[in-house]
């Protein structure tokens, strides 16, 4: 078999599972992987220590390949909420953001004009849709404007902003700060028009809770100040002590403390999985997933509120019934799990998707419309 056949055999989730937007259950190599190097970690030894370890650079490394950068402006991070603090909480004037963001960027933005006391500015857009697009950046750039922070896909809806054009619009001077979470791994894109990428490994990378990164161009380290440095962040070279050293001068500055190698073995793995894999077949297959959840939802009549061109989406379904409510019950009576947030359900297929899910899918939305409940 093909690796990328390799890759989608490895998809042992349960018949029913269409919620990667929101969790994306552990691979088998990450599960692999994660109990030997506990298992190294559990005798204490210098030499296992330091061979678990070696998963912190092999993280960078990876996630560096696959960003199409340097591993040396790559950090690992507990989440990518702390990466966007790094990100938010050191720059100087006006930074651009979607009113409809996911609060890691919103809040984070809100937080970081709080503890400066407003000289971070939030500059809210709320764009038709909660779409990010080019117009509505332009729409109110001004010299005050010193950045853009956005999801590169939106969480909501699915919708996929197009980075070089917002690039385009925003010019050389001004930072472009993506939220990749929902992108990166499923979607092949040129990551390095922005300035400052961050990412994390519990979805689409199926790696697990703590796989955080974050990378920072060489104009990112010009502009954001590592306000949050911590002890590994620093010019010092191992421990100090009656002295307090400056930041680093690379992106470790944008760094706290030691990360978890096991957390770093598991994203690692997870990315050197879908690196293996290519992420153009896997792009294309989840493209093939949509489109069927998409013409599925439209033969039975449900509305979809999803971009439908390829160019435009990832892997997020966003569908808009009459009845929400009654819909999520069908669905999770149908043993389908998904995401209903408000007068949205939110549908996320992954590349090894089965048809089974795809046939219960189809099934649940054809007898949804036939189907007469008793309220109590």
């Amino acid at each position: 078999m093909s690796t990328f056949d390799d890759y989608l055999g490895t998809f042992d989730a349960d018949p029913g599972y269409l919620n990667w937007a929101a969790f994306g259950p552990v691979s088998p190599s990450v599960r692999a992987e994660v109990f030997a190097d506990a298992d190294l970690l559990g005798n204490g030894r210098p030499s296992s220590l330091a061979l678990v370890g070696e998963r912190i650079a092999q993280a960078q490394d990876v996630v560096a390949d696959l960003l199409g950068v340097q591993a040396a402006d790559v950090t690992l991070q507990p989440s990518s909420t702390h990466g966007l603090m790094h990100a938010l909480y050191g720059i100087t004037g006006a930074v651009v953001a979607s009113t409809a963001e996911f609060p890691s960027v919103s809040l984070t933005l809100e937080r970081a004009a709080t503890a400066s006391d407003r000289t971070v500015t939030p500059r809210w857009i709320t764009p038709d849709d909660g779409r990010v697009t080019p117009d509505a950046v332009a729409a109110i750039l001004d010299d005050d404007v010193v950045a853009l922070a956005v999801s590169h896909v939106d969480f909501r809806t699915g919708y996929r902003a197009d980075l070089a054009a917002l690039r385009d619009v925003l010019g050389p001077d001004r930072l472009l700060i993506v939220d990749a979470v929902q992108s990166f791994g499923v979607i092949e894109t040129d990551y390095t028009v922005a300035d400052a990428v961050v990412g994390h490994g519990y979805k689409w990378l199926r790696a697990g809770r703590g796989t955080g990164f974050a990378w920072f161009s060489p104009q990112a380290r010009e502009r954001i100040a590592p306000v949050l440095s911590g002890i590994t962040g620093t010019t010092a070279s191992g421990l100090f002590v009656d002295e307090l050293p400056a930041p680093a001068a690379d992106a470790r500055a944008y760094t706290v403390s030691m990360p978890d190698p096991l957390a770093a073995g598991r994203l690692a793995i997870g990315v050197r999985d879908v690196r293996d894999a290519g992420v153009a077949a896997i792009e294309e297959r989840v493209a093939a997933q949509v489109d069927a959840v998409i013409e599925t939802a439209d033969r039975h009549g449900i509305a979809v509120a999803s971009p439908r061109e390829r160019s435009e989406r990832a892997g997020i379904v966003a569908l808009a019934p009459e009845d929400p409510a009654r819909l999520a019950a069908a669905l999770a009576n149908a043993g389908l799990v998904v995401t209903a947030r408000g007068g949205s359900i939110r549908v996320a297929p992954h590349a090894g998707t089965d048809a089974e899910t795809l046939a219960l899918l189809d099934e649940t939305l054809g007898a949804f419309g036939k189907e007469s409940f008793i309220v109590p």
